[in-house]
């Protein structure tokens, strides 16, 4: 249990804790929440003893680990995978090594009253409970496992961290963090290099860890599938609510209303003493009474209400001059970056008003395409064409690099605004959570997060009819997300975006291509749409029980008798090739509902009602699947 109480720390004349306490017991699954400077970063590094409180204190079992998912990589470049993610249990060996030394000491030493020996007893016995519970050679187990999950294959493990990008790199190190097995993990934004897949795996494997969790994250979904309790850093103090995110905004909501009715309380009670002390200030006889009134006053403890809610600010891109029909057309593109190929004769066909989201893991693609369309990136073959009078506004992972460091926040907007868009500038900054001093200051003092914040307002300054984002909510906290996504539900252009934000997708998109063997696969319809029709929780556990099915399986026919298996092995061939057929006409059905004539022709009903007739047939054919699997299980 980590204990923290009557906690304050300053920056300077800043009051970053004021006199906080909290109490984080062994299976916790906290989600820390708060405005981007709020604290939550530094509530970490006291708890890693990074940073020492001013006052209070932070009692921690001395048996009992701490895990961090640190930022700055210390990772030997020239290890394969496989020997980089094992030093996960140096430390754990070093502790063995360290027992023996101690017991080596023990042996020869007779002073079994003195100071000195009754330490080394006791630093055993604690070094011994560690290990004890960091069972290695389990852990070691799963090394393979934990690596699959964040998005390696086999054939990645040998070759050399070096060949990784950081973002895999941090891949690594949080593989070596959770194989750690700590008493307590801290993750900061443990998905902002992660892709769907891997992040859903990562959510199973947190909600099922016996130890506590300790999660700042903007990903709103992430954190309700994880977490069951929810702390707010807000004004130098925490909140503490007994649940997910969700249910969080909920519940602080109601106390925000209590809260501003007893600020209009207090600040009626206050006007009301302030022009009593100002009468009796005029008279000398009350004088004293009036000075005596005005301490109690100073001493009074004043509520205080946070900043405004973006949540109740609408914002528009600025309108665009109509574009063609097709936005952009893509036809047996491939591309290649040396020996590796990215894209394989890929199709795409973006239409006027179409949304579309790009997903899949990375290092398929993704960006590379986004890249492509415009213009910033050649491809090897194929063609590609952009519409009549298309304008594409692009947003890059790294577009808070390009911004001019040299100038104020406010005169970056005005050099991107024109005439229209200069009255509502600061409007837009302040939604974006720049507001009073924060627009005088220069771009190169701004943190990541707010260079973000930054490039995406002026990004709404400008006429496009063709938005291309990629990752634009990475270091945005969720109330920015939030203004984001609004402008672009009101958004009347075409758009692609590249995100792995779940909930930010959700329902923004008409489309969602998965990226996956240099191939791409068209959905129809939203994130939400994508994650059900795939049936995933995590697409990697279902390709694994696919595979120890199929093995199963083999292992029980050879149980049954040879005229047993033969019917059964013949059924379910029977079958499987009826499903195959079915699945193939629903795909063919469903590639001629993307040919954009296809709606106004005569025939769009009818093969509507032929589509939900092989689904409806599909779907009983998998029954019957399963119940021959059944009679199998039943035969053994």
């Amino acid at each position: 249990m980590i204990n923290i109480s009557n906690l304050s720390l300053y920056f300077g004349d800043r009051v970053i804790f004021d006199n906080i306490g909290i109490t984080i017991k062994d299976n916790d699954k906290i989600g820390i929440v708060g405005r981007n400077g709020a604290g939550k970063t530094t509530l970490f590094k006291l708890i890693l003893k990074e940073l020492l409180p001013d006052n209070g204190q932070i009692l921690i079992p001395n048996n009992q680990t701490l895990g961090y998912l640190k930022q700055e990589l210390n990772l030997n470049t020239d290890n394969t995978v496989i020997e980089e993610t094992l030093k996960a249990f140096d430390e754990i060996h070093a502790m063995e090594a360290e027992i023996v030394v101690i017991e080596e000491q023990l042996a020869t030493r007779e002073d079994y009253e003195s100071k000195s020996y009754l330490q080394l007893v006791e630093d055993m016995i604690s070094l011994g409970d560690i290990i004890k519970n960091h069972d290695v050679g389990a852990l070691q187990g799963n090394v393979e496992k934990v690596l699959k999950g964040l998005g390696f294959e086999d054939r990645d493990f040998k070759r050399k961290v070096g060949e990784f990008s950081g973002g895999w790199q941090i891949r690594i190190e949080l593989a070596k963090l959770l194989l750690r097995h700590p008493d307590y993990i801290l993750l900061d934004e443990p998905t902002n290099h992660l892709d769907i897949e891997a992040i859903i795996w990562l959510e199973n494997y947190l909600q099922s860890y016996p130890g506590a969790v300790l999660l700042i994250s903007h990903d709103q979904r992430f954190l309700d599938n994880v977490t069951k309790r929810t702390i707010e850093i807000e004004n130098a103090k925490i909140y503490d609510y007994a649940a997910p995110y969700s249910r969080f905004v909920e519940l602080r909501k109601d106390r925000r209303e209590k809260l501003l009715s007893a600020y209009t309380n207090q600040q009626a009670v206050i006007k009301q003493k302030e022009k009593t002390i100002a009468r009796f200030m005029a008279k000398a006889t009350k004088t004293k009474l009036a000075q005596s009134m005005q301490k109690q006053l100073d001493k009074m403890d004043k509520i205080e209400l946070e900043e405004f809610d973006t949540k109740a600010m609408k914002l528009h891109f600025p309108p665009a001059e109509r574009s063609g029909l097709v936005v952009v057309k893509a036809d047996k593109l491939t591309k290649h970056f040396g020996e590796v190929q990215v894209l394989n004769e890929i199709d795409l066909l973006l239409e006027r008003g179409e949304k579309i989201s790009f997903v899949g893991q990375n290092g398929q693609g993704k960006t590379t395409l986004a890249k492509i369309i415009i213009n910033k990136l050649d491809y090897d073959s194929g063609e590609l064409k952009l519409g009549h009078n298309v304008k594409i506004g692009y947003y890059a992972q790294n577009q808070s690099d390009l911004l001019d460091t040299n100038i104020t926040v406010l005169e970056t907007m005005e050099n991107n605004s024109s005439v229209e868009t200069r009255t509502k500038i600061r409007k837009i900054l302040g939604a974006f959570l720049f507001s009073g001093e924060d627009v005088d200051k220069k771009v190169v003092v701004l943190s990541g997060g707010e260079k973000a914040r930054l490039a995406l307002a002026v990004m709404l300054l400008r006429p496009f009819n063709f938005l291309v984002l990629d990752e634009p909510t990475n270091h945005l906290d969720i109330l920015s997300k939030h203004v984001l996504k609004e402008a672009l539900l009101d958004y009347d252009g075409s758009m692609i975006i590249v995100s792995h934000d779940r909930e930010f997708l959700s329902g923004l998109t008409d489309k969602t291509i998965e990226f996956r063997d240099h191939k791409l696969k068209t959905f129809l319809g939203d994130i939400n749409y994508f994650l059900e029709k795939r049936k995933i929780d995590d697409i990697r556990n279902i390709e694994f029980k696919s595979k120890v099915e199929k093995t199963q399986t083999k292992k029980i026919e050879n149980k049954l008798s040879y005229e047993e298996r033969k019917t059964i092995q013949r059924e379910l061939t029977r079958i499987e090739r009826k499903i195959e057929k079915i699945e193939k006409d629903i795909a063919d059905l469903e590639k001629e509902m993307l040919n954009p004539n296809f709606h106004s022709s005569s025939v769009a009903n009818e093969k509507f009602k032929i589509h939900g007739e092989l689904k409806a047939e599909l779907e009983s054919e998998m029954i019957k699947w399963e119940e021959v699997q059944e009679q199998v299980e039943n035969f053994n």
